[in-house]
Parts: structure tokens; sequence; C-alpha cells
């Protein structure tokens, strides 16, 4: 040491009894209890600790459950990872069960969900075509959902609808598991978001800027009157780190700007990791006039189906 440096004297600090100290965790009210054989869903996710992220899941149940309970809408926001993990069952099970009200996307997820509908697969090799000039070309995608916009458009009906209804007018090998097909055969609200330039379906020769661009406008005009009822419900956002959290603000100040007021609604954010505009946009920002905002961090794969059983147990438990 140098011996500029004065050295403390280490015998004068000062220490406490243990027991007089506040603790932010303890075994009786935050440690997970043992889990048996054969338990609920319902008792896995009370078994969990009541800390973090286990205490957010059990939140945007809670408020899942009570919205549905009071009749107030539950809106589903999501990108086309959800879609690409295979999740579609788990999401038209729940709305079937009428826990879902409507739901929202971007371009890619509609595109997936198109294909899937069609061939019962999705998802190129990016890397191993696109030097050869073969990403994104397929004939049956681009062709088709271009074509079934161009067919909606003077049917007075947006995005979401027009792919929903040629799945199902053209009776697709895999329709049961189109999530744009089950929206419009139990009639609730379903929107896609584009931003031209994103999706393969603007590389197709029928690709129609003006269609599209209508189209999703349509879309967004109705997401605004979606969300201008969303007060004591739940607005999901998950998986999309840009476009639906963007979307989610502009409708929700439209809809407040024309005097809904609408609040004390709950948001939840899922994803791998939390990025900026879910967390201002969808978290905090839209529930800083009263509600609850949640953030769930980790794989889709895994959290939506533990999300949707613990629903579906507690409202039919």
């Amino acid at each position: 040491m140098s011996p500029s440096v004065k050295k403390l004297d280490w015998t004068g600090i000062s220490t406490y009894p243990l027991a007089s100290r506040d603790n932010k965790v303890n075994v009786r009210e935050h440690f997970a209890k043992p889990s048996g054989v054969g338990i609920s869903v319902a008792d896995l996710v009370e078994a969990m600790p009541k800390v973090l992220g286990a205490d957010q899941l059990r939140g945007v149940v809670d408020a899942v459950v009570a919205a549905r309970r009071n009749g107030r809408p539950v809106v589903l926001a999501m990108g086309g990872h959800v879609i690409k993990c295979g999740l579609q069952p788990i999401l038209k099970t729940l709305i079937e069960a009428k826990i879902i009200t409507a739901v929202a996307m971007n371009g890619s997820a509609a595109i997936h969900d198109f294909e899937v509908s069609l061939i019962g697969a999705t998802s190129e090799d990016v890397g191993a075509v696109l030097h050869s000039g073969d990403f994104g070309f397929s004939e049956e995608t681009g062709g088709g959902m271009n074509r079934a916009l161009k067919s909606g458009l003077p049917e007075d009906i947006g995005f979401g609808a027009a792919i929903g209804r040629c799945i199902i007018d053209k009776n697709h090998p895999y329709k049961d598991y189109s999530l744009l097909a089950t929206c419009v055969e139990y009639d609730i609200p379903v929107t896609v978001h584009v931003a031209i330039g994103t999706d393969i379906i603007h590389q197709h020769p029928e690709f129609d800027g003006a269609v599209t661009g209508e189209m999703s406008a349509r879309d967004f005009r109705l997401l605004t009157s979606v969300v201008a009822h969303l007060s004591g419900g739940v607005w999901l956002n998950v998986g999309s780190a840009v476009l639906l959290p963007e979307v989610f603000l502009k409708a929700l100040s439209i809809a407040q700007n024309l005097g809904y007021h609408v609040d004390n609604f709950s948001t939840a954010n899922f994803d791998m990791i939390q990025h900026y505009r879910p967390l201002q946009n969808v978290v905090k920002r839209p529930t800083s006039g009263g509600g609850r905002g949640y953030t769930i961090t980790g794989h889709h794969e895994i959290n939506i189906p533990l999300l949707a059983a613990a629903i579906l147990d507690r409202v039919k438990g």
C-alpha cells in the first residue's frame, strides 16, 4: 500500500443482528412449493415462487381471467415467430373458449399462416437461397395472397379477413391450422398490419401497393375500433418488437382523441428479450393512467402454452 494512503481501522466496523433486517424474500411468502405427480396446471402455477417472472405470469393470468369474466376484451397482437413456433393450435383453443376476442398480426405472421394452411409447412432457409435469387418467390404464396387481397377490395373487408376467407373458400388442406381462418370462422376481428417492402409477397409480380396499403389501412381502422373499447381488458403483445407496439400506441391515441378515454386495462409483452418499444409502447406508456403492465421473458413455445393452460384451467375449474 502506498505510504500516502492511511490504513482504515476495520475494528470500528459496526454490525447488526440478521433477524433485525428487512428481506425481499422469505420461505413463508415467496419460496416455491413442492410439486407432486399429476398436479393441475393451476397448482403448478401456484407452486412457482412468488417473485419476478412467476409473479408476472400469474398477474397476466389473473388479468385475462378477470377481463373475460367481466365481459371485457382480450386482444392478441403477434409477430411471425409465434406462427413459426407452431402455436396456432394453442391459440385456436383460446379463441374457441372465447378467451381471445381479437387478433392483430404483422405481415410475416399472415404469410406463415397462409403457407401452413396450404402445405402444412413454412419458413424457408433464407441463407441457402438468398444468393441464388430464389428467396421469397414461391408462386402459391405471393400470387395467392395478392390475388386474395384484390378479391377482398370490393367487398369492404380488410387484409386479415380477405386472407382468412381465401383459406376457407379455397379449402386449403391444412386450414384447421390457420389462425386467420379460425378468426373468420369465429367472427372475431383479425387485422394485419403491413410495412411495405418487409414481406416476401411484396416481391411478387401481382403485388399492388395501392391494394395492400388500402387493405392494411382498413385493418388499422378496425383495430382502432377494438382498442377504443379496451377499458377493463387486456392487450397481449407476443413477439413483435417494433411494428405492433407502434400500431397499438397510435390506435390508442386515436381512440383517446375521439373521446373514448380508454383506461384501467392490462398489457403484457412476451418475448425472448425485452426491447425498447414494447416496454414503452405496450407495458409502460399505455398503463400510466391506470392499469398494469407485465413483462414475460422467454421462448414463446414454452410460455404461451403455459399461459394458455393456466388460463383455461382457471376458467374451466
